[in-house]
């Protein structure tokens, strides 16, 4: 932004605008990604029905007339078994440094998990206001709140039961996390949705196809690479590269007569036409790195510092 602009965009802020940072964290697959998604009302986090998903920190930047928040989706917390996630074990553990506040997700059906747990002791320590938020109220609606509340430890401030599909509780969270964002200026500019390139987002909703469309290992053994994005008048054009960590794999992710290949494409066209408004054209190829899950070049080059 330069400084004219900063200087008209901080002239119009009201005197009580809040900004600050919120971590969105706890087990895989309680639905941290599809809250954020729901709050900003745009697709930022990839989503699926298996277990880590979410790989890196990404940010989403919620606008409005009295605050701008900046949550942060995290790999959910793990038991590192390689390098890849060792890095996202880091990634969720940095998540605590330099933010407002933190918010403990966690599922009404099947709480308290051993990871719960796991992750309830981690939080004792943190000096970060925190909020529990229990999930998927739409699925079980007639639950004992204060038995949730007696299960947490005393560093959780405050307590809400939202559902992220229907919205249902919703305002009740963001009334209760904005007591925690502090008096202050924005930190991003007021159109701003995340502070990640295009190009990520392309990559992720490739990765989030093959989430979609394959079980059991290919999901994880699987990584995108985007060698080439080209904003041209009319369209976009995408060039990306899917590893593999075996042979064997290689015939399974292509399918026969590359229909498999041609499924992961169709679902990322029309993902990010919506995504980035105007027509976008996928171009993949498949390659075999053997162990890409555990080599430290391999996963620097997918941006994992």
């Amino acid at each position: 932004m330069d400084p004219v602009s900063a200087l008209r965009f901080a002239y119009m802020i009201r005197p009580d605008f809040r900004s600050g940072f919120v971590a969105i964290i706890g087990k895989p697959n309680t639905g941290k990604s599809t809250l954020m998604n729901r709050i900003l009302g745009e697709k930022l986090s990839i989503t699926s029905p298996k277990p880590q998903t979410t790989r890196y920190a990404i940010k989403g930047i919620l606008n409005r007339e009295d605050c701008q928040i900046v949550f942060i989706d995290t790999p959910g917390y793990l038991r590192p078994r390689y390098e890849l996630q060792e890095r996202m074990q880091r990634i969720w553990t940095d998540a605590f440094k330099d933010v407002d506040l933190v918010l403990f997700m966690s599922e009404v059906q099947r709480f308290p998990t051993e990871y719960d747990l796991e992750v309830l002791q981690q939080l004792k320590d943190v000096r970060t206001p925190q909020i529990a938020v229990f999930n998927k109220l739409d699925l079980a609606p007639g639950l004992s709140r204060a038995d949730f509340e007696a299960q947490l430890p005393a560093s959780v401030n405050e307590t809400v039961f939202i559902s992220a599909h229907t919205g249902e509780g919703l305002e009740q969270m963001m009334d209760a996390l904005l007591r925690y964002i502090p008096f202050h200026e924005p930190y991003y500019e007021e159109d701003q949705l995340s502070d990640l390139p295009l190009r990520f987002f392309a990559q992720e909703v490739i990765r989030e196809a093959i989430f979609h469309n394959f079980s059991q290992e290919i999901p994880y053994a699987t990584a995108v690479l985007i060698e080439s994005f080209k904003e041209e008048r009319e369209q976009t054009v995408i060039d990306a590269v899917i590893w593999l960590e075996r042979q064997s794999q290689k015939p399974i992710i292509i399918g026969r007569n590359g229909e498999n290949l041609a499924k992961i494409r169709r679902y990322a066209e029309a993902q990010l036409s919506v995504f980035l408004e105007t027509r976008v054209l996928v171009h993949l190829w498949v390659k075999v790195k053997p162990g890409w899950r555990k080599k430290n070049t391999a996963l620097k080059e997918l941006g994992f510092d």
